[in-house]
C-alpha cells in the first residue's frame, strides 16, 4: 500500500480517441469473426488518421462475408477511406497453437487491490470514472488526468485535475468536473486544468492518427502497476498476452478476497508453442508464493472465462480491468 505523502497520477481517454478508435475497430472485427467461428484466430491491428484507415494482420477462421468497411464505418464515420490486408497465420505459429500451446513468449501481469470497490488503484478509478462523466454528455475526443495525494494509507486528497475534451467549452467543462467532485465528495482543492490549450473542436481521426496497442497502461492498471508489454485488442484468446492477462486478473482478484489482502500482483510467464507456464507467481501483500489450483494453460484459461465468444469490443473503450467483466469477478 502507499506510503504517507505519495502522489499519483492516472490517466484516461474517451473512446473518441483516435487510438481508442483503433482499439475498438480490431476488437469489433474480432467478434465478428468469433461471432461466426469461435474458433477464429484473429490478430488484427488498425491504423487511422485524416480519413485514412488501415486494416492489417492475420485472420484464420471459417466466417465469411465480414464486411470490414461497415464495421470500420459504424465506429469512425462514413467519411473514412479503408485499406483491408489481412492473410492467414502463419503455418509455424499455427503448428504452436494447434497443440494447445501459447501463440507466443510473453509475461502477464495481474493485480487487485481493496482501494475500491473495482479492486483497481483509487487513481485510476477516478480518471476514469471523470471521463465517463464527461463523455456521457459530450462523446467526442477526451482525456482525464487525476493526482492524488495519500495522507494515510486509507486517506488522500485530490491534488489536480485534467481534462481536455473536444466540443466542450472550458465553462462548461467546469461545471462538469465540479459536478463530479461534488457527487464523489472528492477531499481536497484540486487544481484543476481544463482545456489548458484552449477550446478545441477538432478530433478523432480528423485531429490525429491513432493506432491499435498504443494505449497499454490505460488498458491496464495505470502508472503504478508493471504490465507485460502485450497489447490485447484485436488478438483471439489463443493469444495468452491477452487471455492469460485477464487470467492473471481473475486470480489477483480471487486471492485478494480469500485471503482479505490489501494488494495482490499476479505474474505469469509463456513459452511459444508450450501449454503450462513457466511461472505462476502471487505476490500477497508483499509474501510470494506459487499458484495452486488453476488450469493455467490457453485452453484451460479459455474454457474458464469462456472466452470464445463475441465479447471484446467493449472491453476496448475504458479499460479491460474493473468494468465487470467476468474476469473482474
Amino acid at each position: 500500500m502507499e506510503n504517507y505523502s505519495t502522489f499519483r497520477t492516472a490517466e484516461s481517454v474517451s473512446p473518441g480517441h483516435p487510438d481508442k478508435l483503433c482499439d475498438q475497430i480490431s476488437d469489433a472485427i474480432l467478434d465478428a469473426y468469433l461471432a461466426q467461428d469461435p474458433k477464429s484466430r484473429v490478430a488484427v491491428e488498425v491504423c487511422g488518421g485524416h480519413s485514412q484507415v488501415f486494416v492489417t494482420g492475420e485472420v484464420t477462421s471459417t466466417a465469411s462475408n465480414i464486411d470490414i468497411p461497415a464495421i470500420v464505418h459504424h465506429l469512425a464515420g462514413d467519411s473514412m477511406q479503408i485499406t483491408t490486408n489481412l492473410v492467414e497465420q502463419s503455418s509455424e505459429i499455427a503448428q504452436g497453437v494447434d497443440t494447445g500451446g501459447a501463440g507466443d513468449q510473453g509475461i502477464m501481469i495481474g493485480y487487485a487491490c481493496d482501494e475500491t470497490p473495482e479492486l483497481l488503484p483509487v487513481e485510476v478509478v477516478l480518471s476514469r470514472r471523470l471521463n465517463q462523466h464527461i463523455y456521457a454528455k459530450h462523446p467526442y475526443d477526451g482525456k482525464t488526468q487525476v493526482t492524488i495525494r495519500y495522507n494515510a494509507p486509507d486517506d488522500f486528497t485530490v491534488e489536480s485535475i485534467v481534462a481536455s475534451f473536444q466540443n466542450v467549452p472550458t465553462d462548461e467543462l467546469r461545471a462538469l468536473v465540479e459536478e463530479f467532485i461534488a457527487t464523489h465528495q472528492l477531499k481536497g482543492k484540486p487544481e484543476l486544468h481544463l482545456n489548458p490549450a484552449g477550446d478545441w473542436n477538432q478530433g478523432g481521426f480528423e485531429a490525429d492518427t491513432g493506432l491499435t496497442g498504443r494505449k497499454l497502461i490505460v488498458d491496464n492498471y495505470g502508472p503504478r502497476i508493471p504490465i507485460g508489454g502485450g497489447c490485447f485488442s484485436g488478438k483471439d484468446p489463443s493469444k495468452v498476452d491477452r487471455s492469460a492477462a485477464y487470467m492473471a486478473r481473475r486470480i489477483a482478484v480471487d486471492y485478494l478476497k480469500d485471503r482479505h489482502a490489501h494488494e495482490v500482483f499476479v505474474r505469469l510467464a509463456y513459452a511459444i508453442g508450450y501449454a503450462e507456464p513457466l511461472e505462476r507467481t502471487v505476490v500477497i501483500d508483499g509474501k510470494s508464493e506459487q499458484i495452486e489450483g488453476y488450469d493455467l494453460t490457453p485452453r484451460g484459461i479459455i474454457e474458464h472465462l469462456n472466452l470464445l465468444q463475441p465479447i471484446y469490443e467493449p472491453t476496448a473503450r475504458y479499460g479491460h480491468f474493473g468494468e465487470g467483466f467476468n474476469w473482474d469477478k
